[in-house]
């Protein structure tokens, strides 16, 4: 396929008159509709009242149709077509069509010529209407049609004279034997009774195949009405367990609405155990977060109170390098005095339980109980805390232990 050959297919169906207009780009895929209607409108150009099949729905049909179409073009118009391509319904398709739209094309052009020159003769003598002549204009077509296909066949016929001269010399120069003939004669004969034979004993089997399945008919009749008496009387007897059946059904129905019934409990008092569980999960949460939170104010406090003694410490320090040493061992043992009673509250608070808020009269309390039960006992817990409180002195504290001691005594 080229596109100079699709081309020129458009352009002479355009000329020609084709009723719809085709596109070149109708063949760039399979277009087995397209194909056999301009197929069937060329035949219908050559000879109107052809009896080519138009249906083309099944494979046998579009089979068909290509057969008469290429058949009717070899007899009647000299043109012979590849059906292959022609059943393709692509651009191989178009150089077979062109074969024909060609010959047309040229015929018209032809006539046109001629019927335009004597149109430009006579058309100052009269105009004529050719409404009229409608019925003589297909008779004419038919005629055409008829001329050509009978000069076709005279054409095919003088082309085997050569060879059937020969036969048909030798026939007529061969003399003219009576026995011969008469054998031949007797052999068609002889052929012609065979087939009849033939015919008969062919329609005596279809009669005794026809007789064979009428049996078999009557005998499915019989069956299918014994089988449908059995089935009458199977549906008209009752089982002797259909009673249990009922029974049991009923059961297994309540068994169904109670199952039903507790189910639906079950998943309700599951629902209400999440919800508790997860209730008391956020109280659990709201807990945990509230002794978080106490616990950080405790620690505070702690370190606060820690700051303000360590404070308290360097001003004392630096108040002792200023005085004289009989008055910095006063002062130091007022100092000590303070600080030891500004640590223990802090120390208790480190100690005790998460009840925090805890003021320094409860302390003071604690400690005169602690006083009256045994004063041996609040001694050694003080020289204890003097103790631990000594590593965090500076070093100026730590080479001054005699006066601690004395402080401790005096108190």
């Amino acid at each position: 396929m080229s596109y100079r050959d699709v081309r020129n297919l458009t352009e002479m169906l355009r000329a020609l008159g084709y009723p719809r207009l085709v596109s070149m780009e109708n063949f760039h895929a399979p277009n087995f509709a397209l194909v056999a209607e301009l197929l069937l409108w060329m035949v219908r150009r050559y000879e109107p009242q052809s009896d080519i099949p138009s249906d083309v729905e099944t494979e046998q049909d579009r089979v068909f149709f290509i057969k008469a179409v290429a058949q009717f073009m070899a007899t009647k118009a000299h043109i012979k077509l590849n059906t292959k391509k022609l059943y393709q319904a692509d651009g191989y398709a178009v150089r077979e069509l062109l074969k024909v739209t060609s010959v047309l094309y040229s015929a018209m052009n032809t006539g046109g010529m001629e019927h335009t020159d004597i149109i430009e003769e006579d058309s100052s003598k009269f105009k004529f209407d050719l409404g009229s002549k409608i019925a003589d204009l297909k008779a004419t077509r038919q005629l055409a049609s008829e001329i050509t296909s009978k000069g076709a066949n005279l054409y095919d016929l003088l082309g085997k004279e050569v060879e059937l001269r020969e036969s048909r010399t030798e026939a007529i120069a061969r003399p003219l034997e009576i026995n011969k003939a008469e054998k031949m004669m007797k052999v068609a004969i002889n052929c012609v009774l065979e087939e009849v034979q033939k015919t008969k004993d062919m329609l005596s089997n279809v009669a005794l195949d026809e007789a064979n399945l009428e049996a078999k008919i009557e005998k499915r009749k019989l069956e299918l009405e014994r089988s449908q008496k059995r089935l009458q009387t199977l549906q008209s007897v009752r089982p002797a367990f259909m009673d249990e059946y009922e029974k049991i059904e009923e059961q297994l129905q309540k068994q169904y609405t109670t199952y039903l019934e507790k189910f639906h409990n079950l998943t309700y008092l599951e629902q209400l155990l999440d919800d508790q569980h997860r209730t008391e999960q956020e109280m659990f949460e709201e807990a945990a977060n509230m002794l978080r939170l106490m616990q950080n104010r405790l620690k505070e406090e702690e370190q606060r109170l820690l700051r303000s003694g360590s404070n308290d410490d360097s001003d004392v320090e630096i108040q002792e390098d200023e005085s004289s040493d009989s008055e910095s061992e006063d002062r130091q043992l007022g100092k000590q005095h303070a600080a030891l009673q500004t640590v223990m509250p802090g120390r208790a608070r480190i100690v005790g339980t998460m009840q925090g808020g805890d003021t320094e009269e409860d302390d003071d309390s604690g400690d005169s109980e602690i006083g009256l039960d045994d004063d041996e006992d609040d001694e050694e817990d003080v020289e204890d805390d003097s103790m631990e409180i000594s590593p965090s002195k500076s070093s100026h504290r730590a080479k001054k232990p005699e006066p601690l001691e004395e402080s401790d005594n005096d108190f």
